[in-house]
């Protein structure tokens, strides 16, 4: 890595660059940090997210069972009158939360039933099963619209965070390493040198002195 262009190598630059470099170094801990927060979170929803998939199929499979069972109660012709007569109104309410500074979404499915569900043909004890089934998918699919979003959201917040990470630790942190270290190096050596130069004026001083006795 190379020590930075156009740095002068004086005590003020030193002092300039060394707070530099601590608040580089801070930073890279607390994006560090960030980053293993959001890729915790991150690996915490994937988990959830494959959980909820499978709620979904499986209450989409047992209001699709119940369906079948009431055709066989009252016919497919009666189910299907029922459902002209099924009115249940749906509300998405979506929050926020935030975490390391990402936004993510919070959704809640809330139903309103107008009851009751009754055909020409009779009603079926199965009907009442897969109306909740269905509230049971939908609402089910609203959390998983919101792990899927919040995945999304996160990593893109991971990649944008490891590549400051990268950028600091491979970059940025070593060059100005290498720069202080520079300039420490040549103002210790200035002081050698000028430490050298004091005492040979010093010596010759003395030496014109003793000279300037004997005569």
């Amino acid at each position: 890595m190379a020590v930075r262009k156009g740095t002068a190598p004086t005590k003020t630059n030193l002092i300039k660059l060394g707070e530099e470099l601590k608040f580089a170094r801070q930073g890279h801990e607390l994006l560090d940090q960030k980053r293993n927060i959001l890729i915790n979170e991150l690996l915490a929803l994937v988990d959830q997210a494959v959980e909820f998939e499978e709620r979904a199929f499986a209450s989409l499979a047992d209001a699709y069972s119940a369906l079948e069972s009431a055709s066989r109660d009252i016919g497919k012709l009666s189910v299907q009158s029922m459902v002209g007569a099924i009115r249940i109104d749906s509300t998405m309410n979506i929050r926020q939360r935030r975490v390391m500074g990402v936004r993510l979404p919070q959704v809640k499915t809330e139903f309103e039933d107008f009851p009751p569900y009754v055909s020409p043909g009779g009603l079926s004890l199965h009907i009442p099963d897969a109306i909740e089934n269905f509230k049971k998918t939908l609402a089910v699919l609203g959390e998983l619209a919101e792990l899927k979003i919040s995945i999304m959201r996160l990593a893109q917040e991971v990649r944008k965070t490891i590549r400051k990470v990268n950028a600091l630790e491979k970059i940025a942190i070593p060059e100005l390493e290498e720069t202080v270290g520079f300039i420490r190096n040549r103002l210790e050596e200035n002081e050698r040198e000028n430490f050298i130069l004091m005492k040979m004026i010093k010596q010759r001083m003395e030496e014109a002195q003793n000279h300037g006795r004997t005569n």
